[in-house]
């Protein structure tokens, strides 16, 4: 079950329309992760600073149970974020972060109970 957030500088009119459901599907795509179990929030128009300057940025937080817990998955999956996220923000990437947060099954909540239950 990942969790996607993307945090931008940029305001909502500059995002494409529909970028939460491309997010999801491209998440979905990149981690492997059916569609219907990814969570994506979009927020924009943040007070932001990425590598010491204030120009348009963008950070997005990826966190899931057992596709984001080593360095060779996590090389595989920026470069995948960052094409995504550059073409469709119309950033450059030194102005992109993405952080990575592998979650065990008993730090999600769903249906009343946590996914080790599940």
């Amino acid at each position: 079950m990942p969790f996607v957030e993307l945090e931008t500088s940029l305001p909502a009119e500059r995002l494409p329309p529909g970028l939460p459901l491309e997010l999801c599907a491209a998440a979905a795509d990149i981690l492997g992760k059916p569609a219907e179990r990814v969570n994506v929030a979009v927020r924009s128009g943040l007070p932001m600073v990425v590598s010491g300057s204030a120009e348009p940025c963008a950070q997005l937080l990826v966190s899931s149970i057992g596709v984001v817990g080593s360095a060779e998955q996590n090389r595989r999956h920026s470069a995948r974020f960052f094409e995504f996220l550059t073409a469709r923000l119309g950033l450059g990437p030194e102005r992109i972060v993405i952080r990575f947060y592998p979650l065990d099954p008993w730090q999600i909540g769903k249906n009343g109970t946590v996914m080790t239950f599940l």
